[in-house]
């Protein structure tokens, strides 16, 4: 038990941050879902075209809560500098997300809705998380350097 309690005290940290990314990434989803169905179902739109608008959407609502939350101590590098490089990391995301739905829409012909949904929400999803999670910490959301302690003078 002890070891345990060891261990979760290394990680807790972490764990409090993917618990964040997770609410905020719940949220995100919730945009991302309703929009590509409005576009998808409600509009006609290609699936493709509308996996990539709501997850425009998404990244947006994804960025501010991400910036503001989930790693606000975290970073510190600039605004533009992390907003770039969460578009872009997000960007791979995005082609995650498409290579699910293109390879299940037009490789295995799973052309229904709830086929498009499953491979865009469910499939495409968890991959294209699990690698933004990595990316943000690594490169948007950095760790801050330690500030190095000052030496008292004996003067």
């Amino acid at each position: 038990m002890k070891t345990l309690l060891l261990l979760y005290g290394r990680v807790r940290h972490l764990v409090r941050e993917a618990l964040k990314f997770g609410t905020v990434g719940g949220l995100a989803t919730v945009v991302d879902v309703g929009v590509f169905n409005l576009f998808r179902l409600g509009m006609g739109v290609e699936p493709l075209i509308s996996t990539v608008i709501s997850m425009i959407a998404a990244t947006t609502v994804s960025y501010v809560g991400n910036r503001n939350w989930t790693f606000r101590h975290r970073g510190g590098r600039g605004v533009t500098r992390e907003y770039v490089l969460f578009f872009f990391f997000n960007g791979v995301g995005l082609a995650i997300t498409l290579a699910c739905v293109g390879i299940s829409h037009y490789m295995f012909g799973f052309t229904s809705p709830l086929a498009d949904n499953i491979a865009k929400n469910v499939v495409g999803l968890a991959l294209a998380s699990l690698f933004r999670f990595c990316s943000y910490r690594t490169w948007v959301f950095p760790a801050r350097p330690k500030q190095p302690m000052e030496v008292a003078s004996g003067s």
